[in-house]
């Protein structure tokens, strides 16, 4: 990755990470008492996420899943897992990746996931790709709910994401 990918994905981060920081209430909060906590209690995430996806090189727009499943490493705020990316458009891959996530907060969860990347266009090429994402999730119950931006990267170019994120916690 270069230089100059890696300064943008640190300048579009630091923000959403400093906001929703500020933004969660502390651990005696009423407004904390009136949610679930999944992430303190539920070991493991299975996670979806839908967004339109901009293609920097391209300047085009195309639509981006994202799936992954998260095993939280012991009672830490950090875990493993794996995870797929379907981005349809002018720029359609397929990346298949190992993930690391780290929990700041109950509510925030930044994710880093490098993997291999498949062109639609040249099926049998792979090439290094990688992700990186940060989720807010409301919770309610086992199921957080909220907005993501994913952020990816491979030697065909950069694509940004800001959608919806799903994620079950079990």
């Amino acid at each position: 990755m270069t230089f100059k990918a890696f300064y943008f994905a640190a300048l579009l981060l630091l923000p959403v990470r400093l906001c929703a920081q500020s933004a969660t209430p502390s651990k005696n909060s009423p407004a904390q008492a009136l949610h679930g906590h999944h992430h303190d209690h539920s070991h493991n995430e299975a996670g979806l996420s839908v967004a339109p996806a901009y293609s920097l090189e391209d300047k085009n727009w195309g639509v981006g899943i994202h799936l992954h499943y998260i095993r939280k490493i012991a009672h830490s705020r950090f875990g493993t897992g794996i995870g797929y990316e379907r981005l349809f458009g002018a720029h359609g891959h397929h990346t298949v990746g190992l993930l690391a996530s780290y929990q700041p907060t109950n509510r925030l969860s930044l994710v880093v996931s490098p993997g291999l990347g498949f062109e639609t266009e040249q099926p049998g090429h792979t090439h290094f790709a990688l992700h990186f994402e940060a989720a807010y999730e409301l919770e309610v119950r086992q199921v957080g709910l909220g907005p993501v931006l994913e952020i990816g990267y491979d030697p065909e170019g950069i694509h940004i994401s800001l959608g919806i994120h799903l994620g079950l916690g079990f």
